[in-house]
């Protein structure tokens, strides 16, 4: 006959029987591109109109190569920067991506716990945004600057913070639960 198979076995977690669903995915606030572009549109025009104008032919070469510097530097570099830095908050962790040449990722479990810190300049709280700073116990705090509706991502980690913790106490109850009897040390 066959062998029966017991549920202590294999005990299934609730922390590792969900998949990991992604909550929100954040970038800076998008007004960081406003002076690059205006500066864009002010190139573009001032070329078009003095392009061609010029005395001399290698003015006009130059006006052309500057434009292009001018635009690259004033903004493809800033929208550069602002593409590379991303914000990915998931059910289990927040995950903190940037850089260009050089890049740099960065986890944090929920389940560890953190202290959540929103800072609003003037002009941030105009735009509802803010800089979240998250405090590990660690020497420099993760700082995600200028996000959108800082104040409701702050209270999405809580309580993604509060939910992962009160998971792991269930299931280490449920470990214990279904642990079998152990011997005590020299009992025979």
């Amino acid at each position: 006959m066959g062998k029966k198979k017991t549920a202590a076995a294999a005990p299934i977690t609730a922390h590792a029987a969900l998949p990991e669903r992604v909550v929100a995915r954040v970038r800076p606030h998008a007004r960081v591109l406003f002076w690059p572009t205006v500066l864009l549109f002010i190139m573009c025009g001032a070329t078009g109109y003095y392009a061609g104008n010029l005395p001399e032919p290698w003015q006009n070469s130059m006006l052309i190569v500057a434009a292009v510097l001018l635009a690259v530097v004033g903004w493809l570099l800033p929208l550069a920067f602002w593409l590379t830095h991303r914000y990915t908050i998931t059910t289990r962790r927040i995950i903190f991506r940037r850089g260009f040449f050089v890049r740099t990722r960065q986890e944090l479990v929920h389940s560890r716990g953190y202290e959540v810190t929103v800072r609003q300049t003037w002009l941030q709280s105009l735009w509802r945004s803010g800089t979240v700073s998250i405090n590990t116990g660690l020497e420099h705090p993760l700082l995600a600057k200028d996000i959108p509706n800082a104040e409701l991502v702050q209270q999405v980690l809580h309580d993604l913070m509060h939910e992962s913790r009160s998971m792991i106490g269930t299931s280490r109850q449920e470990q214990w639960a279904l642990a079998p009897e152990t011997s005590g040390w020299g009992r025979g």
